[in-house]
């Protein structure tokens, strides 16, 4: 199992410890209501550094990323960042991911921990553009400064003003001490805040420096159980629950970064036509009406006992305290507002089809 550059400090400050992605992960340190809360209502820091990273630069970069991905990459400017996701070849989902553009010909794309190996594999099958690659995974940390208070908390630590990098858009530029961080105005919260990306050799001195200018605010550090509560609130896909290799992106409510129009892609032909066509089932969120809390792989079912679909995520909303989840549903029981009945101990209990996001500010 691999440790991150912070892992030392976790055990230290008495994280709960799990395996998570082939890595050794903290997942909570004073529980995942509170810290849920902290993010929601101030500032938090979670270390990510499990995900993965690659640049891809030189003449061919866009053409490669333009062929594996789903959104359109030509639409970039350097210090923007984009939402993706890399179609299959057989109608399902390789990873989603992140993809910045560095400088003009150079991209840095951000995978999902589990999926580094195999994401390289894919892009690297797909790269008869001579596109330089480069795996930076191992060498980068990441650690992502979440909450309404972020920025405030964290003014005192680089010279650039970070009230004015709008959302998915970022910065190369100096940050708690050091050169050169990416600061990108993005996150897995909805709560806003910054991802910053910087060499592991300086992880530790960022973490420090930026715990001491966040002292002021409340900051905490935050654990993967309160990250999967508050991007579920959002109604943000994770990948191996809500999307995988057997899910379009047209099913999972992707269609919006499913840009047909930009050229030939990976599945093109097949995304166009099932949208022509119409999916057979949709991605639907659901909040429950009587007790119960719904969870990964829970059949869901019809008013008369038919299975009409499965749940991929489920919890109890720490914001709204009541139980959520998203789940695939065949076509015709989608519609908004729907009864639908979620098998929990072998007895449907009624729930009802929502509109994303859950948590509204």
């Amino acid at each position: 199992m691999k440790n991150t550059a912070l892992t030392d400090k976790h055990i230290s400050l008495g994280a709960k410890m799990v395996p998570f992605a082939g890595y050794n992960m903290p997942v909570q340190y004073e529980g995942v209501n509170a810290e849920h809360e902290t993010v929601r209502e101030g500032v938090g820091v979670f270390d990510v550094s499990h995900m993965g990273e690659f640049l891809v630069s030189g003449s061919g970069a866009l053409d490669l990323i333009q062929k594996v991905t789903s959104n359109d990459a030509s639409t970039l400017t350097i210090g923007r960042a984009q939402y993706s996701c890399m179609p299959n070849g057989e109608g399902g989902i390789v990873d989603d991911l992140i993809i910045y553009k560095v400088k003009d010909e150079e991209y840095l794309l951000v995978v999902n921990a589990s999926n580094i190996d195999k994401d390289w594999d894919w892009i690297s099958s797909h790269n008869e553009f001579g596109a330089v690659m480069r795996n930076l995974s191992d060498d980068y940390s990441l650690l992502a400064i979440q909450g309404p208070k972020a920025v405030e908390a964290m003014q005192s630590l680089t010279s650039i003003d970070l009230s004015a990098i709008k959302y998915y858009h970022f910065e190369v530029a100096d940050f708690a001490g050091i050169e050169y961080a990416i600061i990108s105005a993005t996150g897995y919260t909805g709560s806003g805040g910054f991802e910053i990306y910087c060499k592991n050799s300086e992880v530790e001195q960022v973490w420090d420096k930026v715990f001491e200018a966040g002292a002021a605010f409340g900051i905490k550090p935050i654990g993967l159980a309160a990250r999967d509560t508050l991007r579920l609130e959002m109604g943000f896909c994770l990948y191996g629950n809500d999307i995988d290799d057997t899910t379009s992106p047209l099913e999972a409510g992707l269609g919006w970064i499913t840009k047909l129009a930009k050229g030939d892609f990976v599945d093109r032909d097949f995304l166009a036509k099932q949208k022509e066509e119409g999916i057979t089932r949709k991605l639907v969120a659901f909040e429950m009406v009587d007790r119960g809390i719904p969870r990964h792989d829970y059949p869901i079912q019809d008013a008369d006992g038919n299975t009409i679909g499965r749940v991929t995520s489920g919890t109890m909303s720490p914001s709204m305290k009541k139980a959520i989840g998203l789940g695939y549903v065949d076509k015709g029981h989608d519609a908004m507002d729907s009864e639908i009945y979620i098998e929990i101990r072998n007895k449907g209990v009624k729930a009802k089809i929502v509109k994303l996001p859950f948590y509204k500010k």
